[in-house]
């Protein structure tokens, strides 16, 4: 995502850019294809409400820098309610085929083993860095490559859903169309079948750490599992809660937890498991994903999995710019540099590729303010953010600078509509200063 989007910005501001990707000829575990922008995880950009949502802001901001991630995950939108979900695969063919068919874009299939020493660099490699450029990287920073264990949701074919138990609803009805409003198919669960999900989850073989691994989670991409483990009534106070939503088979009938499966495709022939990333062994995700209600005869088109993340600690490796500072030649963009999601990844790449053809050009370009989405991101990354406990973060409120509202959950409605206009305003005028 990043990596696309750097490109695809700096080449608009004119400057010629050599995408290297070293994949498919050396490929990764998590990766399918040889397209760009394939995305491994989840195929939401999560919530589309530019108003009340950070990720939303972020969304318009991309927008408004004429962004080519979101134009794409436009063209090959799926209804999900309030989110923004996409077609996976038709989404990375036609990223891949506009930076192919940009004038100023050359792709090359070769895998980067080294930090170059001249030129202008954007590294962006994202969260499955290879392990040559992995040392390149931690030999020249002198200090221990960062990383966290990330997993995938499993992927269910719709034909296999009993939807005379499941129904289709998005939470609380959101949407503007019927598709949106019905986006989701929804599993209840009754109390029994909670405790016994859960009970079989918790007892499951799962995937192990080999011997010298040391890493954390991330928080908001936490294995169901791991949530489970931190207390039995967590997935009902997470992916499992359910508000907003009654049962059409029996609207009387509150479920005791709500299983919530997202379209996967523009067909409507695959669902993932909303919050469902695990570290099972595929033999007992089979299992235990049948003990859900409506999904019994489940047949997957993939099952979980997980795998190993690494990003930088940037606030003591980066400099405001986004530039390695022991070799300002290179900047890093995207999941390496510690920020979590497609979005916030593909900003951190349009940041960086205006950032180097700016470089490039002659011209002096500050990095947007903090009060905008992109501008509270690279603000954390770069410095905002402890270097000691530096951890993966998602765009959140929390990293922008206080607006003058009513505090407490009744203000929220109105402060998040202080910081979203005040962002807007702020995005207009760092565009603006670039024409």
């Amino acid at each position: 995502m990043a990596g696309c989007e750097a490109a695809w910005q700096a080449a608009n501001c004119g400057v010629p850019v050599i995408i290297h990707e070293m994949r498919p000829r050396v490929g990764t575990f998590a990766h399918r294809t040889g397209n760009l922008a394939e995305m491994v995880c989840s195929n939401s950009f999560r919530s589309d409400d530019d108003e009340q949502n950070a990720v939303g802001l972020l969304h318009w901001e991309m927008r408004a820098a004429g962004g080519l991630i979101l134009s794409m995950a436009e063209k090959h939108r799926l209804p999900a309610g309030g989110a923004l979900a996409v077609d996976r695969d038709p989404f990375a063919e036609s990223v891949t085929a506009a930076i192919r068919a940009h004038p100023l874009i050359t792709i090359t299939d070769e895998e980067i083993t080294r930090l170059p020493d001249d030129g202008q660099w954007i590294i962006a490699t994202g969260p499955l860095t290879s392990s040559a450029l992995g040392e390149a990287i931690r030999a020249e920073t002198g200090a221990d490559q960062l990383a966290f264990f990330d997993a995938i949701a499993p992927i269910v074919h719709a034909e296999s859903i009993d939807m005379s138990v499941a129904w289709r609803q998005s939470r609380y009805d959101k949407g503007e169309t019927e598709a949106e409003r019905t986006a989701y198919i929804n599993c209840p669960m009754t109390k029994a079948e909670y405790e016994a999900f859960i009970d079989a989850m918790l007892a499951a073989d799962k995937t192990v750490f080999h011997e010298g691994e040391t890493a954390g989670y991330f928080d908001g991409c936490l294995p169901i599992e791991v949530m489970a483990e931190r207390g039995r009534e967590t997935l009902r106070f997470g992916p499992m809660k359910p508000v907003g939503l009654t049962n059409a088979h029996d609207p009387q009938v509150k479920p005791y937890a709500v299983v919530q499966l997202r379209r996967d495709n523009a067909l409507g022939t695959l669902y993932n498991i909303v919050g469902f990333q695990t570290k099972m062994k595929h033999g007992a995700q089979t299992s235990v994903f049948r003990m859900i209600p409506g999904l019994d005869g489940a047949a997957f088109a993939r099952l979980g999995g997980i795998h190993r993340n690494t990003f930088i600690n940037s606030p003591n490796l980066l400099d405001g710019q986004m530039r390695l500072k022991s070799r300002p030649n290179i900047r890093f963009a995207g999941q390496i540099t510690g920020v979590e999601g497609y979005v916030e990844s593909a900003a951190m790449g349009m940041l960086a590729g205006r950032l180097a053809a700016a470089d490039m050009t002659g011209r002096a370009l500050a990095t947007p303010p903090p009060d905008t989405a992109t501008g509270a991101l690279v603000t954390h990354i770069t410095g905002g953010a402890d270097a000691k406990t530096f951890q993966p973060m998602n765009v959140n409120f929390g990293l922008f600078p206080p607006v003058e509202a009513k505090g407490g959950r009744r203000g929220r409605k109105d402060r998040y509509r202080a910081y979203t206009d005040r962002a807007k305003t702020s995005f207009y005028e760092w565009l603006a200063g670039q024409s």
